[in-house]
């Protein structure tokens, strides 16, 4: 016979897991709502690519000829592997290649070195799950990628800020912090350098030449109980405008045993298609398809194989040649308008980047920008214009961070949409100072 305990069923507690608590309130997910619950505002928040400039065109033609071989059709539509489909993986070999300036025989990798992820996102998780042990550390740019920053929180790892300038991470500066940690007898916790190699959400900056060879050869000399990988997420490499590309972090490790190199289609062709991918060193080959076929045993097939399509057509490049025009006019508008509206407030400047969707703003030390800041609510409500608080993006103690900044992307806004929002937000800035 059942016993009546009283309760009902849903006043019987629900115990999460610690991983759900770790992920608890992320700041995405507020700016989503903020988005969804405010329609009418302009978003210069949202780190979306342009609307218009999706390959529609590029993308029916290669669905096109992809559905019009029964059996290539058929293999799209199955399964595919965990590593990823076969026939992008061996393009994308020649695709790097190019991206270095190299001949594919002298990248010293084949297919077996490249991992195929939903987004460059998964892969950046994926590192996080399989090098990450609660408590661990991993050393980012100060700023940097806020959402990085969240899963490493979710890991209940310990993101460790290291100041930037706009050659982006300094490395005497990262010297001195694992010194700081060797001597706090933290250094076997250091397991991973972060860093966002071009046009760094939020900050536009780009690794220097130089920087980019140091960072490999400080990571190796200070791997001494355990190998620190240096993660380098160049998901907006190809939005490049007006300077010229430079080899990747990963191309200074010749080796191939210190630097993971995460990419993505997302921002140069399409985030619907969700395909990312990344070079690993043959050390975590293994334990990274164990965790990701845990979660999904191979990324979308068919999206994979309708890339590999594109890259075979030849039509990449100049979709590539027409999105970097359309950035470089959006970012101009952005850089003109805040010439226009700030530049005549006192303690406002900004970041010009050479590429990226990005510009980076600081405002006078008094002005807060957070979700609670009387700017941003005179911003969101009264002006009807978003960004993202500055804060967001540095880690460390929530005391020590700058209160002052914000991240402004001119991807989705039309030039008219970005002068309109800057003209918003200049408002906003001079109303609260």
């Amino acid at each position: 016979m059942a016993v009546d305990s009283g309760l009902t069923h849903t006043s019987v507690p629900v115990r999460l897991s610690r991983r759900a608590e770790w992920t608890r309130k992320q700041a995405i997910g507020f700016l989503m709502q903020q988005a969804v619950e405010n329609p009418g505002v302009i978003s210069l928040a949202a780190g979306l690519v342009d609307r218009d400039s999706l390959p529609v065109e590029e993308t029916r033609s290669a669905v096109e000829v992809l559905l019009g071989d029964d059996e290539r059709a058929r293999d799209a539509l199955q399964y595919g592997t965990t590593a990823g489909a076969e026939r992008l993986r061996s393009l994308l070999v020649e695709h790097l290649a190019n991206l270095e300036g190299c001949c594919p025989t002298e990248l010293g990798i084949d297919t077996n070195s490249l991992i195929l992820t939903n987004g460059s996102q998964q892969l950046l998780s994926l590192v996080g799950q399989v090098l990450l042990n609660p408590g661990d550390i991993c050393l980012v740019a100060s700023p940097t990628y806020f959402v990085f920053l969240g899963t490493v929180q979710g890991l209940d790892a310990r993101s460790v800020p290291v100041a930037t300038d706009e050659d982006g991470m300094q490395m005497d500066a990262l010297e001195k912090e694992l010194q700081r940690l060797q001597d706090a007898g933290e250094l076997e916790r250091v397991k991973l350098i972060y860093l966002v190699s071009d046009y760094e959400n939020p900050s536009g900056f780009r690794l220097s030449s130089e920087r980019r060879a140091a960072v490999v050869e400080i990571a190796r000399r200070w791997s001494k109980r355990q190998r620190i990988f240096v993660l380098e997420d160049a998901a907006y490499r190809e939005l490049c405008y007006d300077v010229p590309r430079l080899p990747s972090v990963w191309s200074f490790d010749p080796s191939c045993e210190t630097v993971i190199l995460a990419q993505t289609f997302s921002k140069s062709f399409s985030p619907g298609l969700r395909v990312g991918y990344g070079v690993l060193p043959k050390e975590l080959i293994e334990p990274i398809c164990d965790r990701k076929g845990n979660e999904d045993f191979g990324s979308s097939n068919f999206n994979q194989h309708l890339i590999a399509t594109v890259l075979g057509q030849g039509r990449y490049a100049e979709h590539i040649r027409l999105i970097c025009n359309s950035y470089r006019i959006k970012r101009d508008a952005m850089l003109a308008a805040a010439d226009r509206y700030f530049a005549d407030i006192p303690g406002v400047n900004w970041v010009h980047p050479h590429g990226g969707l990005y510009v980076w703003m600081t405002l006078p030390i008094s002005v807060e920008t957070g979700f609670e800041s009387p700017l941003f609510e005179r911003a969101t409500k009264t002006e009807q214009v978003m960004y993202v608080p500055g804060e967001l993006c540095y880690a460390g103690p929530a005391e020590e961070r700058p209160r002052h900044q914000m991240r402004l992307s001119f991807g989705v806004q039309s030039p008219s949409g970005i002068e309109q929002g800057m003209q918003r937000l200049a408002r906003a800035v001079r109303a609260v100072i």
